[in-house]
């Protein structure tokens, strides 16, 4: 890891996005800006920052090409105006007539747009009670793992399904990530039963800090989510949390020395190694 200084603060913004695209860019900026006036100089935003929405129908009524939205541009001047690195957890871009990205964005305290990175898992689910999700039905995946430079390290950025899927993470780490980050819409039901195991996971496993600012609370679109942003150090403690699912800050002092700490006691990104897929199974008829 190379850093030009050993902490930073970091801040998770937590939300309640809406079908108004101007509102929640309002809110999210009210949010940021108090953020940077605690003193962060990282902020994430959730997930659909912007809008969230989940007719196909509205999608692509309100969705633009990055050229032409109207989130993008305030959140670039926002990041000037307050000298801060600013990740929004996703906006949706429209790519064609078919199909929207649900992209992440990391603007430097110059404004300009330092990474983009595209979902690349899909949340296909159907979930007890009738719940039932296909973003791959208007989202296209993205294909790129993504690794940015800030100031003190790294950044590996990922977006809410993709924790589920460890080797994305490992990759990342392996290939020089010291902080990660997971904005997210997670649903109430998956996030009260796996919603800190897998941060937690994430950031045992890696050796990391972990940045996951979330959606909370019940939609305009009538979608309710989880909320609980959390910050998770190296050795798996959680350092910062949202014990609630209303809108706010919550901060933490990110201290870069607990990683090589984390990752010199537990070495494992260093243990590899390679092995063949199981057999099948032989099957025995028993009489």
């Amino acid at each position: 890891m190379t850093a030009s200084s050993t902490s930073f603060t970091a801040a998770c913004v937590q939300m309640r996005s809406t079908c108004n695209v101007g509102e929640n860019v309002s809110a999210a900026s009210a949010l940021v800006a108090q953020a940077a006036e605690q003193g962060a100089s990282f902020v994430a935003t959730p997930e659909m920052t912007s809008l969230l929405v989940t007719k196909t129908a509205d999608i692509f009524d309100k969705v633009r090409e990055e050229k032409d939205d109207e989130a993008l541009p305030a959140f670039r001047s926002l990041a000037a105006e307050k000298n801060i690195w600013l990740l929004i957890g996703s906006l949706p871009i429209r790519l064609s007539d078919e199909k929207v990205a649900n992209r992440a964005f990391l603007i430097s305290p110059e404004g300009d747009v330092a990474a983009r990175y595209d979902k690349i898992h899909m949340f296909d689910v159907d979930l007890a009670g009738g719940e039932s999700y296909r973003e791959s039905r208007n989202y296209e995946p993205g294909r790129e793992a993504i690794l940015a430079r800030l100031p003190w390290g790294r950044l590996g950025l990922t977006v809410c399904y993709d924790v589920r899927f460890p080797h994305l993470y490992r990759t990342l780490a392996q290939a020089g990530a010291d902080f990660l980050t997971v904005p997210a819409a997670f649903t109430r039901q998956t996030g009260e039963a796996h919603w800190h195991t897998l941060l937690k996971a994430r950031a045992i496993e890696t050796g990391c800090f972990v940045i996951a600012p979330a959606q909370g609370g019940k939609h305009e679109c009538g979608r309710e989510t989880y909320g609980h942003s959390l910050i998770v150090a190296p050795w798996g403690e959680v350092i910062a949390e949202a014990d609630h699912d209303e809108p706010g800050v919550i901060l933490a002092e990110i201290d870069t020395g607990k990683i090589a700490e984390a990752r010199k006691r537990v070495p494992s990104l260093g243990h590899d190694r390679g092995f063949g897929l199981p057999a099948s199974p032989s099957v025995r008829q028993v009489s």
